[in-house]
């Protein structure tokens, strides 16, 4: 069958089923060849909750880009020892950033989108190729309330960058229905987001929000909303 007329399918069959649905349907049907990146947002930690209670052998997965906050250290060691759970960590190729830095400067994303975006890509899209390799699907924690860039996206999506099935089973959640169910399960989180922190991602790039900006608002505070992907979700 063809992967869109299959993903289209898909989309229409789990179009109201819960997240704990999407997560079975799409780990009973692909096992080893998914997994779950996180990057210990809100999000993500509902979800390791619960590809933690339907199947924990599925692998799950994360960033480390080397500009990472102290607190989101602490929560990937916390999160691994409440779930009895390796959460594989990746990094960047230590020549690359050596280079990169040589010849941009140790702060270069401020400088211009072009160079904040070489930093992403070195720091987390290469990093993320290597995670992915092997496997057919992966599960992201994407709603479309986060951002203007993310309102069109499905539950299910062709990621054509990595050339497989992703998988979004929040889509649809609001912010509150994910503070709801973390406070429900009592599922540990990043500390900063008591301190005015939304979206938490690299140090020098994330910054607390104020009352009413939009949720993304503290990543990359300095470009267009339109530019606050780091290619990491790109179609």
């Amino acid at each position: 069958m063809d992967i869109k007329k299959e993903i289209n399918e898909w989309n229409d069959q789990l179009e109201s089923a819960t997240a704990e649905e999407i997560i079975l349907f799409f780990t009973s049907k692909f096992k080893d060849k998914i997994a779950l990146s996180t990057s210990l947002g809100l999000e993500d930690q509902a979800l390791t909750e619960i590809v933690c209670k339907i199947n924990k052998d599925t692998e799950i997965f994360t960033l480390d880009t080397g500009r990472l906050f102290p607190e989101t250290y602490d929560l990937i060691d916390l999160t691994s020892k409440k779930y009895k759970k390796e959460i594989k960590v990746f990094f960047p190729d230590s020549e690359e950033i050596e280079e990169m830095v040589a010849t941009k400067g140790i702060n270069l994303f401020y400088d211009s989108i072009e160079s904040r975006k070489l930093c992403c890509g070195l720091r987390k899209i290469k990093p993320l190729k290597r995670a992915l390799k092997g496997l057919d699907a992966w599960i992201t924690g994407l709603r479309r309330e986060q951002s203007v860039t993310r309102t069109d996206l499905n539950i299910v999506e062709w990621d054509e960058a990595n050339e497989m099935i992703k998988v979004n089973p929040l889509i649809n959640w609001t912010e509150t229905d994910v503070w709801n169910y973390i406070s429900k399960h009592n599922i540990p989180f990043n500390t900063l987001h008591k301190k005015g922190f939304a979206s938490i991602g690299c140090q020098p790039c994330t910054r607390a929000i104020t009352e009413g900006e939009d949720v993304r608002a503290g990543r990359w505070w300095w470009e267009n909303p339109e530019t606050k992907e780091c290619g990491l979700h790109i179609k």
